[in-house]
């Protein structure tokens, strides 16, 4: 495993679904967030530059959710070495007791901003999240 970043997320009136908890889009959207947000951190600001980062594929296990003015804890890290032009991203939130409530494996693949297209990710770029 690599380096992790962590972020709190809390959910609001907004975040909840017919069911009374966050709704799984919601979650979706905070993995998202959590992933942007370490890329903004971490990442070489030559590498902000030139790529972008698009996500191809979500596996997420829901084992439970929180409500309206609970707080998640969000942790995110890469696992492994990149794929091509693909990267594994983890992430778990816990709630207040420190229980994995949402776990997730994201890929995401790295696209060169000018022309669009895919491209290789080279050691030195995931370097920083290591």
């Amino acid at each position: 495993m690599t380096a992790g970043f962590t972020r709190s997320f809390t959910a609001e009136a907004r975040h909840i679904d017919e069911m009374g908890h966050v709704n799984n889009a919601v979650w979706v959207q905070w993995i998202q967030d959590m992933a942007t947000a370490h890329w903004d951190a971490m990442g070489r600001a030559e590498d902000r530059e030139q790529f972008v980062w698009l996500v191809v594929r979500h596996e997420i296990d829901y084992r439970g959710n929180i409500d309206a003015g609970d707080t998640a804890e969000g942790t995110t890290w890469i696992e492994g070495p990149a794929r091509g032009a693909t990267s594994l991203r983890r992430v778990d939130f816990r709630n207040a007791a420190g229980k994995v409530i949402v776990s997730a494996a994201t890929t995401w693949a790295m696209l060169d901003r000018e022309s669009g297209r895919l491209a290789r990710v080279r050691p030195e770029v995931l370097a920083p999240f290591l």
